[in-house]
């Protein structure tokens, strides 16, 4: 069951004028969505929109009725496949037309298009490469007093210009951040070595920069509980992922 308490406000900032309960500004960024059982009379007290009102703001398309359970294992067994939500009871699906969404820069589509600071008197100084990055990502170096510059994707990076270089997470194939990694590969080329942290994405551009390769996962890994193995001490870590690519 999906919209059950609805969707809050977007008008909602923080201290730091970073917006409340979304993990990005105003914007809805999947191209469909489908799910087993949509509820239209949800319930909350802080709700103002139901979910199919907030989705036909941002112009995205959703069905429901589906049995996601038997869809889910469909891509298991076969891999991630190329779909379409479609108004046609029955077939035949003449003239359809599948577009590979990882064939476009996804990266430059999510990314910032200027430099934005937040607490600019803040310690450390903490430039946030903004490969599709979460609010919340932002609010963990607040909360520390750090000072955060979130630049754009393939913004040339200046190691005189931070403490500490991240790069963030973000949408489809690395490959297709080139600029990125090449500004990451000017940075470790510097004489001055400090800290580089990357998340998801991000420590995949950071690995590309340094001669690995990454490829296309059969159906990614996607859940809040998968086990990692910390080789080194053999202790086990239960790790949320979401991620198509290695």
């Amino acid at each position: 069951l999906i919209g059950n308490y609805g969707v809050p406000t977007e008008e909602e900032f923080d201290e730091n004028k970073l917006i409340k309960n979304f993990e990005s500004n105003n914007k809805i960024w999947i191209s469909g969505l489908i799910v087993g059982e949509h509820c239209d009379t949800p319930s909350h007290w802080r709700l103002k929109y139901k979910l199919s009102e907030w989705m036909e703001k941002h112009g995205v398309a959703g069905i429901s009725g589906i049995d996601t359970r038997a869809l889910t294992k469909n891509i298991r067994e076969n891999g991630t496949v190329l779909g379409k939500i479609i108004q046609q009871p029955s077939g035949p699906f003449l003239g359809l037309e599948f577009k590979d969404q990882n064939e476009r820069n996804l990266v430059a589509e999510v990314s910032t298009k200027k430099i934005v600071t937040y607490n600019e008197k803040g310690t450390p100084r903490i430039c946030a490469v903004d490969c599709g990055l979460k609010m919340n990502q932002i609010r963990c170096f607040l909360k520390r007093g750090a000072r955060v510059d979130v630049v754009p994707w393939d913004h040339k990076i200046n190691s005189k210009d931070y403490d500490g270089l991240f790069l963030s997470n973000g949408p489809g194939d690395p490959v297709m951040c080139q600029k990125t990694v090449e500004n990451i590969q000017q940075v470790l080329k510097s004489s001055a070595i400090k800290p580089i942290f990357g998340i998801c994405l991000g420590h995949q551009l950071l690995s590309t920069a340094i001669g690995c390769k990454t490829y296309k996962m059969k159906y990614g890994n996607r859940g809040h509980n998968l086990p990692a193995l910390h080789h080194a001490t053999k202790r086990c870590f239960m790790t949320s992922q979401n991620h198509g690519f290695a």
